[in-house]
């Protein structure tokens, strides 16, 4: 049996969704509810579900946004991503509001590039750290104009989940000083 755990974003909220497969067979597990479910494509963009013993089907096609899902007489605009990616992109520039920004390594992983000195300054967006996780290159940026005020990390060190890696200092005005990778 194979388990994967998965973000899906439906119409604007987050889910956490756990799926594990067997034989064409799926568990699904939304929040305090698991449902075991049969689903067959039999064409492009229609999905028919067999959900505790009712029948459904749902059409689906590509939107703006994610994927809108028609379901028993409802639409839904929903966005699935793998739950690993999920946490690094929305927890990994977590910070302090008007203070300044710390950003946290979400999960465990190895830095493999820090792209700033203490007392550059950076732009909203610059990348300012880089870790691999799970197989993957994440960019950290900042969330708004600052000041590097300390780098906890260098490359090649292993950091664990909720690791500060960097602390910046908000500025007013932003002016650009950023080492490239």
């Amino acid at each position: 049996m194979t388990t994967r755990k998965f973000v899906a974003t439906i119409n604007g909220r987050p889910h956490t969704v756990e799926v594990s497969e067997s034989d064409g067979r799926y568990r699904v597990t939304v929040g305090e509810g698991t449902f075991d479910v049969d689903l067959r494509t039999p064409m492009s963009g229609l999905a028919s579900l067999l959900v505790g013993g009712a029948s459904h089907v749902a059409d689906v096609a590509p939107a703006e946004g994610g994927t809108r899902v028609d379901l028993d007489g409802a639409t839904y605009l929903v966005d699935v991503e793998e739950y690993a990616r999920h946490m690094i992109r929305t927890r990994g520039g977590a910070g302090g509001g008007g203070a300044g920004q710390t950003i946290k390594a979400p999960l465990p992983g190895k830095v493999t590039h820090v792209a700033v000195a203490v007392g550059d300054r950076v732009e909203r967006g610059d990348t300012v750290v880089v870790i691999e996780a799970m197989k993957m290159e994440n960019e950290f940026k900042a969330s708004a104009a600052g000041t590097v005020a300390e780098i906890r990390v260098r490359p090649g060190q292993p950091v664990n989940t909720g690791d500060v890696l960097v602390v910046l200092d908000q500025l007013e005005s932003g002016h650009r000083t950023v080492r490239s990778p």
